[in-house]
């Protein structure tokens, strides 16, 4: 269904920064994206709500122009009173950091990792706002250092926290001005003070006369935010209008399932967990790491057990991801020790990281990958098919590479992938960030079974406090005091 544009009367005054028309998304002869319309004025915002894979970030990169290679825009894409086509993304890249803007769903798309994170932004002072080199390298440290980056300017992306990289790629965004602003689950990996400031950047880029179109699964960014508020369902808009009359009185049947979903609405849950049969399947002992010269945790004991389930929580920065990657093996320590089950094969120890485009091979198609898995370990293949059917996601998908598919579907994915396995120990790092309330509620509750079935130890770090305590009776915090 084709849902025209709704706007207000004091939005309607107000220039039209986009207008998009009958635009579509196809994949062949697939249709990823139905014909859609709409207008973004200046001082508007646009929120974006919908199930993983509904076409959403799909709609972001046409209008961007930056579309997956395979795939083909139709329609029309007019910025600031300028019309182009939009399959022909060329004509929109004059545009692109001065008036159109885009914070991508992953910051890996957005962040250079062979620079260090000031001279990136520095560029950007430099190349679109005409700042002296000297100029523009102050300004980026004085933008990085009010995002909290400061001690890390001169690391380079892969040397941060997701949610770090994420603060950076949006300071990049904002950097060259544009009125108008696409960012794509700007607050994933985010805490909930940074994920406040985020919405606070967008909320003053409205008040300047910009205009921001928003995606984002996370129901507090949407009420926060106000405006206006679409959802989509396989690749159409289902019901939109006022952003706090959507969210308070639904009309669509879907709409009201997405926000039953949110987890702060889930009951509490009953988690029955095994007390640990002799040695833990992994304990550390005084651990400690530093990071540019300060410690992000000191002395912290830790013991978990098959069986055991414990969430993992702090500020952006904090050292959670850190730690998860010490319990493994991935990185030493500078105090302390990590001690490991004996008799573990060498599998038995797995990884959901926070960035699941990052985890697959770029070039290969996603079922030679999972093939290559399961070759490697045995695995049998119908194990595979019932973990798809359970996360609802469609084997069609397999034949396309990482970049052709959507954050979420990557990210069940992944999880698919490593639930397969069979582990012993899973760090699960931000596992369903990039989903959907539905579809982040039917993965938790497949986790919480698998852990109870294959009795694995599970270590789940989040920022949603919510999350937290449906999946596990007890709560670290690396960065408090020990």
């Amino acid at each position: 269904m084709n849902t025209p544009s709704h706007t207000t009367s004091s939005e309607a005054s107000g220039e039209v920064l986009l207008r998009v028309e009958d635009l579509t998304v196809r994949a062949g002869a697939r249709v990823l994206l139905r014909p859609l319309s709409l207008a973004l004025h200046a001082g508007e915002a646009l929120v974006l709500l919908g199930e993983s894979g509904a076409g959403k970030s799909l709609l972001a990169q046409a209008i961007m122009g930056t579309l997956p290679s395979g795939l083909q825009a139709g329609g029309q894409v007019v910025i600031e009173g300028r019309a182009s086509a939009a399959d022909r993304p060329a004509q929109r890249q004059p545009l692109w950091g001065r008036r159109l803007a885009m914070l991508p769903q992953e910051p890996a798309q957005a962040l250079d990792p062979l620079m260090r994170l000031q001279p990136q932004l520095a560029l950007v002072h430099h190349h679109l706002r005409g700042a002296a080199p000297a100029e523009a390298a102050a300004r980026a440290g004085a933008a990085l250092t009010e995002a909290g980056l400061g001690a890390a300017a001169r690391q380079f992306p892969w040397q941060v926290s997701g949610g770090m990289a994420q603060r950076a790629a949006a300071a990049i965004a904002l950097a060259g001005g544009a009125r108008l602003l696409l960012v794509d689950e700007p607050t994933k990996g985010l805490d909930a003070h940074w994920r406040d400031r985020c919405v606070a950047l967008l909320q003053q880029l409205r008040r300047e006369g910009g205009a921001v179109l928003v995606i984002t699964h996370d129901l507090q960014v949407a009420r926060a935010l106000g405006g206006r508020l679409m959802v989509l369902r396989e690749g159409e808009c289902v019901e939109q209008g006022d952003t706090a009359r959507v969210l308070a009185a639904p009309a669509h049947a879907f709409t009201r399932a997405l926000i039953a979903a949110d987890p702060s609405g889930w009951p509490d849950a009953e988690l029955p967990t095994r007390a640990p049969a002799g040695e833990p399947v992994v304990r550390a002992e005084a651990l400690g790491k530093q990071f540019c010269g300060r410690w992000l945790f000191d002395r912290l004991d830790l013991a978990i057990g098959r069986g055991e389930r414990l969430a993992v929580q702090g500020p952006s920065g904090c050292g959670k991801s850190t730690l998860g990657n010490l319990l493994l093996g991935l990185l030493a320590p500078d105090r302390g020790r990590v001690r490991r089950a004996a008799g573990l094969s060498p599998w038995a120890l797995q990884k959901l990281y926070q960035d699941p485009l990052g985890s697959f091979a770029p070039t290969v198609a996603l079922a030679d990958a999972l093939g290559d898995v399961g070759r490697r370990h045995r695995l049998d293949a119908a194990a595979l098919r019932r973990l798809l059917e359970a996360l609802q996601i469609d084997e069609g998908l397999l034949a396309r590479r990482p970049a052709q598919v959507s954050g979420g579907e990557l990210q069940r994915l992944a999880l698919a992938r490593v639930l397969w396995t069979g582990p012993a120990l899973l760090f699960a790092d931000e596992p369903t960030s990039r989903l959907d309330p539905l579809t982040q509620q039917q993965a938790l509750a497949l986790l919480a079974r698998e852990t109870a079935r294959l009795d694995f130890a599970l270590l789940l770090v989040t920022h949603d406090a919510d999350v937290a305590r449906a999946m596990a009776p007890h709560t670290l915090h690396p960065s408090a005091p020990v």
